[in-house]
């Protein structure tokens, strides 16, 4: 009988919409019993998950305090590093900005050719973008811009075949000229000899010869390197250390606008006041240094014919020697006794 009622149950349910209303009162009921038969379950899945939580945000948050020290250390050299640079640049008289002018600006659209790596951004002309205009994201150099519209701009990749930038090597200086090979993934460095001083994981950063890209930007990494006894030049390819594929926000760098001629011209300028400042500043130092010194001189003039011996004798206890044999050795010279408060006076 009950398989001959569920059979009909089935059937009915099957060609008709009679047992609905009663499937969906059963659904609540039963939705209780499912409930109470997981509970057991999910209480277990509660206490490990809050368990193992608990130890991942204990091992995260030392693994976090460690790297805030590493950074805090790393802040302060570069802070001392920041202020030699200052320094420095003050004793060349340097008129180049240490720190750039950056402008966020936005991925908007990308080159469709695959044979050619352009990406779109939402700055334009209006915007003060220029041609060369330097692009880079979080990690480092993305490119230049090469074509300017009111208000967007067509940025040319790094790794597109027709671009190339000066590199150095972080480590020892090294120069050479990064090329775009086509593969997003890849920039090769051309006529690098095979003896160079260069090797995997070195860090490639734009030099700044050209006046194009500003130094000391991170470019790539170096991830191979091929010598061949037999070619004058090592093969060595890099990986670009930006997220070329996938960064969204870049980076427009603002320069400075000047010429390296305006610039040196600038600091010859601001040298030549410098010099100014100082040189009418300078012979007022001295000018009453002498004063005390010369008015004893004076005094002293008329009266050296007759107490020569006693006049060295008494200020030798408190002055220098130089200044007693000065007033000494004048008097003597001139024999008319106007001749040497002439020359005193013109001293003055």
């Amino acid at each position: 009988m009950l398989v001959v009622l569920s059979v009909a149950l089935m059937v009915v349910d099957a060609r008709f919409t009679l047992l609905k209303p009663v499937r969906s009162q059963m659904s609540l009921v039963l939705m209780q019993s499912y409930w109470i038969t997981d509970l057991p379950q999910r209480l277990w899945q509660g206490v490990a998950s809050q368990f193992g939580s608990r130890t991942e945000l204990v091992a995260e948050n030392e693994k976090l305090k460690t790297e805030n020290l590493l950074l805090q250390g790393r802040m302060q050299k570069l802070a001392a590093l920041t202020e030699q640079n200052v320094r420095l640049r003050e004793l060349l008289n340097s008129s180049a900005l240490v720190n750039e002018k950056v402008e966020v600006a936005e991925l908007i659209g990308m080159d469709p050719n695959p044979f050619t790596h352009r990406i779109i951004i939402n700055k334009g002309e209006r915007d003060g973008v220029f041609l060369g205009q330097p692009v880079l994201d979080a990690r480092g150099l993305m490119g230049q811009v090469v074509e300017l519209m009111p208000y967007t701009s067509r940025v040319l990749l790094l790794t597109d075949t027709t671009h190339s930038i000066p590199v150095q090597v972080n480590r020892n200086g090294l120069r050479a000229i990064a090329s775009g090979t086509g593969n997003p993934e890849r920039l090769e460095l051309r006529h690098v000899a095979d003896t160079a001083d260069i090797k995997e994981g070195d860090l490639l950063v734009s030099s700044g010869l050209g006046q194009r890209f500003p130094a000391g930007y991170p470019v790539a990494t170096v991830k191979e390197v091929i010598h061949d006894s037999g070619q004058p030049f090592a093969i060595v390819r890099a990986v670009p250390t930006a997220a070329l594929n996938r960064s969204r926000y870049l980076l427009l760098v603002f320069s400075d606008p000047r010429t390296a001629e305006e610039r040196a011209n600038d600091a010859a300028q601001a040298q030549e006041a410098q010099d100014q400042q100082g040189g009418s500043a300078g012979p007022v130092v001295p000018a009453t240094v002498p004063k005390p010194a010369v008015a004893p001189a004076a005094n002293a003039a008329p009266a050296a014919p007759a107490a020569a011996p006693a006049t060295p004798v008494k200020p030798a206890a408190h002055a220098p020697a130089k200044p007693v044999n000065k007033p000494v050795v004048k008097p003597a010279a001139a024999k008319p006794p106007a001749a040497a408060p002439a020359t005193t006076g013109g001293r003055e």
